[in-house]
């Protein structure tokens, strides 16, 4: 028995000493993630990936499980709040605009557009449920392709609007080659193609590698985060890169169109949409790579319902405030004889 040296306890090991006497040692605390249960243990034990010890380092216990949830994060309220409001604003424009569909205002940069364009919203704002609660391959599968998809069909209709706007004045010349164009047909035919790209897309990712439930044992210490593995980072980024491509192109182009002369030219709302939707999503991806686990989540379900509320307040917020408080001004008359 060693007289030199007091035993050592469960959570320890022995450490020899550097002494003519081997039965002299030290006792120091097992490393992260190890235990020891028994006294004067040579050596500590490791946990398994799905537990850690306690603090007395003599039990292995389980990890704590963590995702975004509705009974423990006031986040969670908190989104599901935003993204319920955001529906009942969508769905009251939707209404104004069916009640006054017949007005100047309404028909302006053609109002099926406009009925497609508010449903994508109301969609993307739906979308943000597809984040919340504890993920599941089905979910994980639906979350980025939706918002993508979505998006994509709401920026090609901008897009779409704003070329029926450069069409529209290019065809006042008479026999203008560009009459051709002017049709019903044209912007479906971009919204159709620019949303098909997606669609492609987002299938290819699906097929080849798609997204599914994962276990993060490594990035915090006594935690086992529940979350999406992207599968292709690619494929993710794809679908970013598109959007971004999509939306790029629509403020360019509205950016040049925007002082055109036109009853009711939408083309200046649609440059700050579409300004705004780059920039919550060129800030966005830095915030999104330096997190981790549900942090990670609320970081793009801020930018879905940032970038949603943006292209509706935007874009229809000053139709609505024509419709409703300034109904001489939403009349033929003044819409053909105002002043650019």
């Amino acid at each position: 028995m060693s007289r030199c040296s007091d035993p050592c306890l469960p959570g320890s090991r022995k450490k020899p000493r550097e002494t003519i006497h081997v039965c002299c040692y030290d006792c120091v605390p097992c490393s992260e993630g190890e235990i020891s249960n028994i006294t004067d243990s040579e050596s500590c034990m490791k946990c398994p990936s799905n537990e850690w010890p306690n603090e007395k380092r003599d039990q292995c216990q389980p990890k704590i499980i963590e995702f975004i949830s509705y009974q423990n994060d006031a986040i969670t309220s908190v989104f599901s709040f935003l993204s319920l409001v955001g529906c009942l604003v969508t769905g009251l424009i939707f209404s104004i605009f069916i009640k006054h569909r017949e007005t100047p205002i309404a028909k302006a940069n053609n109002r099926n557009l406009s009925y497609l364009l508010l449903v994508s919203i109301f969609l993307s704002f739906l979308s943000v449920f597809l984040f919340l609660g504890r993920p599941s391959n089905v979910t994980c599968r639906l979350r980025e392709p939706v918002f993508g998809i979505l998006f994509s069909v709401a920026i090609s209709s901008l897009l779409a609007k704003t070329i029926m706007v450069c069409v529209a004045f290019k065809c006042s010349n008479p026999g203008s080659p560009w009459r051709k164009l002017l049709g019903v047909k044209l912007p479906y035919t971009i919204v159709l193609l620019g949303s098909s790209i997606q669609v492609v897309i987002c299938a290819v990712w699906l097929l080849v590698s798609p997204p599914f439930q994962d276990l993060d044992t490594q990035s915090y210490q006594g935690r086992i985060i529940i979350c999406c593995n992207e599968g292709s980072v690619f494929g993710f980024y794809s679908v970013l890169g598109y959007l971004g491509l999509l939306a790029s192109v629509s403020f360019v182009l509205a950016f040049m169109v925007r002082t055109l002369p036109d009853s009711f030219n939408e083309a200046k709302y649609i440059t700050f949409s579409m300004l705004l939707f780059c920039s919550v999503w060129i800030a966005m991806i830095p915030a999104y790579l330096s997190t981790r686990g549900k942090y990670m989540v609320a970081v793009e379900v801020f930018a879905v319902l940032a970038s949603s509320t943006g292209l509706l307040g935007c874009v229809f917020f000053p139709k609505c405030y024509l419709i409703l408080f300034k109904s001489k001004m939403n009349t033929k008359e003044f819409l053909f004889g105002k002043k650019y």
